[in-house]
């Protein structure tokens, strides 16, 4: 796939289907990823992957604690979204809504969506990245956006869909039970994985984009 059209077509895929991804290819695609840019070479981004049962015990697990009524955090802190930023966020949720059926009243559908993000929207692998905890965060933050991205658009090249996202691993605990990752690094974000169903509804969903003039400004030209 030609790179500015990956680029195009990315985008979150929060249904799968059940067929494993080979290690093979997961290798190839990390291998890519691993050339991404970082500030000073850092290379901060360390990288578990998980799939099969053990995957499983951890949707498991994250489900147990969010029914328990444990608060979900970050290891990675982040602030709620304001202003027009926070409007974009209420935009998608609406997309995501109508495309699943999910009305504002209806509780029990909201709340397994919910649990959807919990359980990596289903893939059947997640990719989790850490940082040593003496990195800085904002270093280890920044590179690994760009080391995310790189992964997810070699992902396109072998027919998969990648959803990044934090909920997967707001149970800190739950990921280093089963994972062995140690206190010593910083659980950043997980990165869900497989082959797309296409016939799940959300992922027909195309989310918007600001326009060039919405977010550039011009100095030194004609």
């Amino acid at each position: 796939m030609d790179l500015l059209e990956a680029m195009r077509l990315r985008k979150s895929i929060r249904g799968y289907k059940p067929d494993p991804v080979p290690k093979e290819v997961l290798r190839e695609i990390l291998e890519i990823a691993t050339w991404s840019p970082s500030g000073l070479n850092a290379q901060p981004w360390e990288v578990t992957v998980v799939a099969g049962e053990l995957l499983e015990d951890i949707k498991r697990g994250n489900i147990e604690m969010l029914a328990s009524g444990a608060l979900p955090y970050l290891e990675v802190p982040m602030q709620p979204l304001v202003d027009v930023y926070r409007q974009r966020q209420v935009d998608l949720a609406i997309q995501i809504f109508e495309l699943m059926g999910i009305a504002r009243e209806d509780k029990e559908k909201r709340a397994e969506w919910l649990q959807r993000g919990f359980r990596f929207f289903d893939a059947p692998t997640a990719i989790i990245i850490s940082a040593d905890k003496a990195i800085d965060e904002l270093r280890a933050q920044f590179d690994i956006g760009t080391f995310s991205q790189t992964l997810c658009l070699a992902a396109l090249h072998y027919g998969l869909g990648t959803c990044i996202g934090v909920q997967g691993v707001m149970y800190p605990e739950v990921v280093r039970r089963f994972t062995g990752i140690p206190e010593s690094k910083r659980i950043t974000i997980s990165i869900a994985i497989g082959y797309p169903d296409w016939d799940f509804p959300a992922n027909k969903l195309q989310s918007t984009r600001e326009p060039v003039e919405a977010i550039a400004t011009w100095h030194g030209f004609d």
